[in-house]
């Protein structure tokens, strides 16, 4: 199994998650507690970057799940970018696509956050 890692990056006061590796149970805590960091900042725009994300279970869906009501309550949004095919297969059968924006590059995504700001 790969190791998860989180990353934390900042684009014209929008909040990028860089994720990498395995989403899971054991590591959905880790993803939950970095959401919660940025939504404790007043941070309402969000990117999750998936350039990395090699596995997705329903523990990682959840957690995108849990906080997408109290950003938006809050005029801001969750967008996902760069997954790959296997990652999008997940959300798509979910239904995710019709609940979030999801873009095919990071860039797209911030364009759409700068264009709404």
């Amino acid at each position: 199994m790969t190791n998860f890692k989180i990353n934390f990056r900042e684009s014209s006061n929008i909040q990028i998650i860089d994720l990498k590796g395995y989403l899971d149970a054991h590591t959905a805590p880790d993803f939950e507690n970095a959401i919660q960091k940025i939504i404790n900042n007043k941070q309402y725009n969000i990117i999750v970057n998936c350039k990395n994300l090699s596995y997705i279970s329903s523990a990682g869906l959840g957690v995108f799940m849990a906080y997408i009501e109290e950003v938006r309550k809050n005029k801001g949004d969750i967008k996902i970018t760069n997954m790959s095919s296997k990652i999008y297969n997940v959300f798509d059968i979910l239904g995710f696509p019709l609940l979030y924006e999801i873009m095919n590059t990071e860039e797209d995504a911030l364009k759409k956050f700068t264009k709404s700001i």
